[in-house]
């Protein structure tokens, strides 16, 4: 069925400037027109929509989440289904203004729960299917190995080879570097994570000194089974140039959450997609033992904003980067923009020919707030803050 919808009256954010008092037309999920209401002719919209003159801004591209594991596994070995997790999680991040989600599953060679092999292939075939009848948000996979999991490459290759994965990644979490600069910060984590006994976690350890015998054969199989389906590729946590670089050589050219400014630096000078997490930004610091994410912004090394853990957390850090470092349509860019030309979507602006990926944002004592969400010109959520009672009841005094 075509249709048309029309977003008007709004600040429309665009990948140079801000438009004032202007409207964006979508026909058949992709935009036709952007720019000053009255200034362009056009036949009137099916679906009308005013944003009262709050900011219009382009949908998110979260390329990296792990809001999935989460909304399956809340508590650890405490399970919900995958089919009622998928439905939960969209609405919640359609709220967001997230409008493209790469939902982060882990292959960690059966360590514990939804990161389980079978069970993350599971949950992924489940959700493909589950997308592609039906869905509130372009919904994608992307899949989180761990290079030590020798077990798991004929699993994850079978993915990639179906078209299930549309974003592989390879993480290293050996205790020893990178995110656990030594055995003692992993068996703290794991011990506050996951409340294991000391014995349970050195098995988990010895496995992962085995399995990194076989690391690097890991990467090439699967890296060259990626670059076999055009699929794209990132490293993870990578703590110096030497990895960057290595990386660089399989196919890889976006770096996520690089650990100090040296590797930031190296992967920029590489051309690479230096991406970080939103949480960072908002919080002022890593959740770990990881750089300050801001350093590197305001360094212009990075270009693209994930959610990382806190899918919330990308609305109010392009706010704040707009607020204290950068133009908000910069700000913008690192959460839309850049992710689709990284993963080579045509999606993240408001431009003529892109998709129609649109959210309204406004701000609620100077929070931003998504007030309305269109993916590919369909409205798919909205909220309405209502006034307290007492609030109405001082209103309706006034005028008496």
């Amino acid at each position: 069925m075509k249709q048309t919808t029309l977003i008007t009256n709004g600040k429309v954010v665009t990948p140079g400037r801000i438009v004032a008092a202007g409207e964006v037309y979508i026909k058949n999920g992709l935009i036709e027109y952007v720019g000053k209401q009255g200034e362009r002719r056009r036949p009137a919209a099916d679906i009308i929509i005013d944003a009262d003159g709050q900011y219009i801004l382009p949908g998110f591209v979260d390329m990296h989440s792990d809001a999935i594991e989460k909304e399956i596994e809340p508590r650890p070995g405490a399970f919900v289904e995958t089919e009622l997790a998928f439905r939960e999680l969209e609405k919640k991040v359609a709220g967001h203004g997230i409008t493209t989600m790469y939902h982060s599953f882990s292959f960690a060679g059966a360590e514990w729960g939804i990161r389980d092999d079978k069970e993350a292939a599971n949950a992924i075939r489940t959700i493909v299917r589950m997308a592609e009848s039906s869905a509130l948000i372009h919904n994608k996979i992307h899949l989180r190995f761990e290079i030590s999991d020798n077990s798991g490459v004929g699993l994850a290759k079978s993915l990639l080879e179906q078209k299930f994965v549309d974003l592989l990644s390879f993480m290293d979490h050996t205790p020893g570097q990178g995110q656990y600069p030594t055995f003692e910060d992993y068996r703290n984590y794991m011990e506050k994570t996951y409340h294991w006994p000391r014995e349970q976690i050195e098995k988990v350890l010895e496995m992962k000194k085995r399995g990194g015998l076989c690391a690097e054969e890991n990467i090439r199989t699967l890296s060259e089974a990626a670059l076999g389906q055009s699929v794209p590729m990132a490293s993870h946590d990578d703590d110096n140039p030497l990895k960057v670089a290595f990386y660089k050589e399989q196919g890889v050219n976006i770096n996520e959450f690089p650990i100090n400014l040296k590797t930031v630096a190296a992967a920029f000078q590489a051309g690479n997609y230096v991406c970080v997490g939103a949480p960072n930004i908002l919080r002022g610091g890593s959740s770990g033992k990881g750089l300050r994410a801001i350093e590197a912004v305001d360094a212009g090394l990075v270009k693209i904003i994930c959610s990382d853990y806190y899918p919330p957390a990308m609305l109010h850090s392009v706010f704040k980067l707009a607020e204290k470092t950068m133009s908000l349509p910069e700000a913008v860019a690192m959460v839309a923009g850049m992710p689709a030309k990284a993963l080579h979507l045509n999606a993240g602006s408001l431009e003529e020919g892109k998709c129609g990926d649109v959210i309204i944002v406004g701000l609620n004592r100077h929070l931003p707030v998504v007030i309305k969400t269109i993916v590919a010109g369909v409205p798919v959520y909205r909220i309405n803050y209502r006034a307290p009672e007492n609030v109405l009841k001082n209103a309706e005094e006034q005028l008496a």
